[in-house]
């Protein structure tokens, strides 16, 4: 027999999440709030947003005042800064020479970068990642909604690090 446990508290960190999510430019505040609220729920204190970046409280719910929003005109002085601050930056992407995010062992201090929902990342900010890492798809469309596959990426980082 199983019982409903509604909001059951999360499992404390040992440590704080060494991780940071870096999103372009996205055109609906609805995944740019998804990405937020699935952040606050994997213990990521951190998001650097581009663009005109406006939550939704009622997606965001908690992850809107457990995060930290920061948001900068474009990716590449950001993506430059963190890799100077010794942030390994991993684009999810489909490209040339990606890894599947079943391969991928995330390194701690790691910065992942999600793209634009239509047009992914430019030339100019896939120059800045020291990595590609696509998740695999069975069927069509032939790739995941950006906030899905963020979630995916988070939680896969989650699991390698799951105290912190």
């Amino acid at each position: 027999m199983f019982e409903h446990l509604r909001h059951k508290p999360g499992t404390a960190l040992l440590r704080p999440r060494e991780l940071v999510i870096a999103c372009s430019a996205f055109r609906s505040r609805v995944n740019l709030s998804s990405v937020v609220r699935t952040a606050g729920c994997c213990g990521v204190e951190r998001i650097i947003a581009c663009g005109n970046a406006k939550l939704d409280p009622k997606i965001a719910r908690d992850g809107a005042d457990n995060v930290e929003i920061e948001v900068r005109r474009s990716l590449p002085p950001v993506l430059k800064k963190m890799r100077e601050e010794g942030y390994t930056v991993i684009a999810l992407e489909q490209a040339t020479n990606s890894k599947s995010l079943h391969e991928i062992s995330f390194p701690r201090k790691a910065v992942i970068v999600l793209g634009n929902e239509r047009t992914g990342l430019k030339e100019d900010e896939l120059a800045c990642v020291d990595e590609c890492v696509e998740i695999p798809v069975w069927g069509s469309p032939h790739s995941y909604n950006v906030a899905t596959a963020g979630a995916m990426a988070m939680y896969e980082y989650c699991r390698q690090f799951p105290t912190g």
